[in-house]
């Protein structure tokens, strides 16, 4: 945006920054060239010369050439996570439509932030790096590609890849198998799981070549069997050895003690959007809660709360996934994939003084 060399004094937003009027604040910030700075009109800092001050219709703009938040300005938190969530949503937007993934320094720009600063603040927001979340993005559109007709190379070029070799580098890690296994329903690839007994009720625990891919709660161990192999319909399932048992019985551990905590690999699979909210309620310490609402403000989709409930549903992750910690905006509780009574009893958990 083009600097004005300098302002009228007896323009509108000159006379709101000197009544430090608060009814201007969304309308603009100026900033300060001697201080580097940009404020709202009601700033409580000293008055700048008006030949040192430009104006901006947005925070992202004065970002953009180059200002940093005053000191005031980013000690309105509420402010600057609004800004924040604007940018992130924009951001992911950009990157779910472009058909060539854009650098780190294209999206920054785009959003009007410089790269490092929106580095840190898209992470913070989502869980994900931009990088990361790009990548799951384009592994959700393979998922996509691979369920219809037609070649696997046409699928994998439909998702925004440029080469098979570039894709099939870290197939393993986009889908936990190879195409042609994925779109044979798991075919060739093979699936480990145990079942267990813990308080809650029935437990299975199933892992993939990447780390553990489901950890499903129950009344009937069958029906949860079914449910993995609903989960991987062609995949060759393995009942567990003993290395196997004890990954199981830290689960099991993690369930009735929380304060040992979870240290085991997981296999994350979603689309893009699961992702980021399964990663966000990661990021909940045990003994909290955080609303749909909160989640759906920190992965910067402030008006996907009905989405983050449904990414919640969908997580086939019981306890490594805490997806018991998100609750209603008055702090009731609401469903559960496992079971209410299981929610407010692992809250109740994880809630109660540790010993360790």
């Amino acid at each position: 945006m083009p600097r004005t060399p300098s302002i009228d004094v007896n323009d509108p937003r000159w006379q709101a920054v000197l009544a430090r009027d608060a009814a201007a604040d969304d309308a603009f910030v100026y900033g300060v060239r001697t201080t580097g700075v940009y404020c709202r009109a009601s700033s409580p800092s000293r008055l700048p010369r008006p030949e040192n001050v430009e104006f901006f219709d947005t925070a992202a703009q004065a970002e953009a050439a180059g200002y940093r938040p005053s000191r005031h300005y980013a000690a309105d938190p509420r402010q600057l996570a609004e800004q924040h969530a604007t940018q992130v949503t924009r951001a992911c937007q950009l990157i779910e439509t472009a058909e060539v993934e854009p650098s780190l320094k294209q999206v920054a720009a785009h959003v009007g932030m410089s790269p490092y600063h929106f580095h840190r603040v898209f992470k913070a927001a989502t869980g994900l790096t931009p990088k990361a979340y790009a990548n799951a993005r384009r592994a959700h559109k393979v998922r996509r590609q691979l369920e219809q007709p037609g070649s696997i190379t046409d699928a994998l070029y439909k998702a925004g890849y440029n080469s098979n070799s570039r894709f099939y580098e870290d197939s393993n890690a986009r889908l936990g198998m190879t195409p042609a296994a994925y779109r044979a329903g798991g075919a060739n690839a093979s699936i480990r799981f145990a079942i267990a007994q813990c308080s809650l009720g029935a437990l299975l625990v199933a892992q993939s070549e990447r780390g553990v891919c489901a950890i499903l709660l129950g009344d009937d161990p069958e029906a949860l069997l079914h449910d993995l192999q609903d989960k991987f319909p062609k995949a060759e399932l393995i009942g567990a050895d003993a290395e196997f048992e004890q990954w199981v019985a830290k689960v099991v551990g993690f369930i009735e003690a929380p304060a040992l905590g979870l240290d085991l690999p997981l296999d994350l699979r979603g689309t893009a959007f699961q992702e980021r909210v399964w990663q966000a309620l990661r990021s909940i310490p045990a003994g909290s809660t955080a609303s749909y609402a909160e989640i759906a403000q920190r992965i910067g989709a402030p008006r996907a709360v009905r989405a983050v409930a449904q990414a919640c549903a969908a997580n086939s992750l019981a306890v490594a996934v805490p997806c018991h910690r998100v609750v209603r905006s008055d702090g009731n509780l609401s469903g559960y994939r496992w079971g209410v009574e299981r929610k407010q009893a692992l809250l109740a958990r994880e809630q109660q003084p540790s010993d360790l």
